[in-house]
């Protein structure tokens, strides 16, 4: 059975909290990949960031609804109001990432990384490493190890 060290990139991009989102864009962009794990300066993940997040940022706000009941005006959706505005007022990277990252070490097999990507919704999987990143497997790692082919 393939393992996450089998199928996993070991060329990993990653990026700082202090990177602009402009900067993120061009990296994701050139690089042509879909996201990217964000670190410190000891190399320890801190969080994850994706096309989807950018693309979060440039989306509508959604005014909250209000009811009224008797005499009170009740909004419903402002607990997620704040987060949104903060996300679309983004200017690094640190502001819009997901910082519960969800990661698996070197020999987590394939079966089990293909649950967490699809019972967690996730589409990149950082790999530790005594505490450091030293790979990531997104959605076409798992397609290369189901096909048979070494990672690039």
């Amino acid at each position: 059975m393939l393992k996450a060290k089998d199928i996993m990139t070991s060329d990993v991009i990653t990026v700082k909290s202090d990177t602009t989102i402009e900067e993120l864009a061009k990296i994701l962009r050139k690089q042509k990949i879909s996201g990217t794990p964000v670190v410190d300066d000891e190399m320890n993940v801190v969080g994850i960031v994706t096309e989807n997040d950018l693309i979060s940022k440039n989306k509508r706000l959604h005014i909250p609804t209000v009811f009224r009941l008797f005499d009170a005006f009740i909004p419903i959706g402002t607990s997620k109001l704040e987060v949104e505005i903060k996300k679309m007022a983004a200017l690094t990277v640190g502001e819009i990432c997901t910082r519960d990252v969800v990661t698996v070490d070197e020999e987590t097999p394939m079966e089990d990384i293909a649950t967490i990507m699809t019972e967690k919704k996730i589409h990149l999987l950082p790999v530790i490493k005594e505490g450091k990143i030293v790979g990531i497997i997104g959605k076409k790692d798992m397609i290369r190890g189901i096909a048979g082919e070494a990672p690039e």
